[in-house]
């Protein structure tokens, strides 16, 4: 249970813009603006309802919950766009809202990720302060050629060919620009960088090696693998515990971001 769950509507310069806020104490709190996955075609509200509310209760930070545009029918950067949008509206109505607009955050799983991560590059370069990136199982590489990929291509629920056919839909007929491939450029300045990865999982080796590179780049990074585990499973707690103890690694390291944020070097776990 959440203290509360709150809808709003996000005025948008092509649509409005659907959110839903997860407060997990009445009081203020620091924000997580979190982006669903499903590939940039498939997610909403509601089928990362139950994720959300772990993340609040975890982290003790209200999740505001982004329902962005998809594709085909909105292909890049639409997501990101609406993302940035919702940023924006935060900061704006962060007294209105009773949060802290000085602690904001943005996390992401799979395609979420990908958003995630484009607009922590964007805030980074516009000098828009963030004090933690919470990435779970990232989709990253638009090329889908690596080991990982290779080897979970099929038989464990996340498909290469489903990918595939993702960034197709994504990618759309025009041009892309800067924060559509993240595998490539300069991570440096950005904050403190949580990443979850699963061990059967066709986009693990995305996510540790953008951890590896977040370390060269010297920023506090921490990136746990978790065993025996597929694509998709911390939002599976009915399933497996391991869920929750996923979501508690990030809540974790974002609860004390703060102070992490001023500090750098790796801390890489399960490679």
């Amino acid at each position: 249970m959440v203290a509360s769950a709150v809808d709003h509507v996000v005025p948008g310069p092509s649509a409005s813009i659907p959110v839903r806020l997860y407060r997990p104490t009445l009081d203020r709190t620091a924000a997580i603006l979190f982006c669903h996955g499903g590939g940039f075609l498939l997610g909403n509200l509601e089928t990362h309802d139950a994720m959300c509310r772990t993340l609040a209760n975890a982290s003790g930070r209200t999740v505001v919950a982004i329902d962005y545009r998809l594709a085909p029918e909105h292909p890049f950067p639409a997501a990101l766009n609406d993302a940035q949008t919702v940023l924006e509206w935060l900061r704006r109505e962060a007294r209105t809202l009773d949060l802290d607009s000085g602690h904001i955050a943005v996390a992401g799983d799979s395609a979420g990720g990908h958003i995630a991560l484009g607009l922590a590059l964007h805030c980074r370069d516009v000098d828009t302060p963030l004090d933690h990136i919470g990435l779970i199982y990232p989709l990253l590489d638009p090329s889908g050629d690596s080991a990982s990929m290779a080897e979970f291509a099929q038989g464990y629920m996340l498909t290469a060919s489903f990918l595939e056919w993702a960034w197709e839909a994504y990618r759309g007929d025009g041009p892309t620009g800067a924060w559509f491939d993240l595998t490539h450029g300069d991570l440096h300045g950005l904050p403190a960088t949580t990443i979850v990865t699963a061990q059967f999982d066709p986009l693990r080796d995305e996510g540790e090696a953008l951890a590896r590179r977040l370390a060269h780049a010297s920023v506090d990074v921490a990136s746990r693998r978790y065993p025996g585990m597929i694509h998709g499973f911390a939002g599976l707690p009915q399933l497996t515990p391991v869920a929750d103890e996923a979501i508690e690694f990030i809540s974790t390291r974002m609860s004390a971001s703060p102070i992490s944020a001023t500090l750098t070097g790796s801390h890489l776990q399960g490679e």
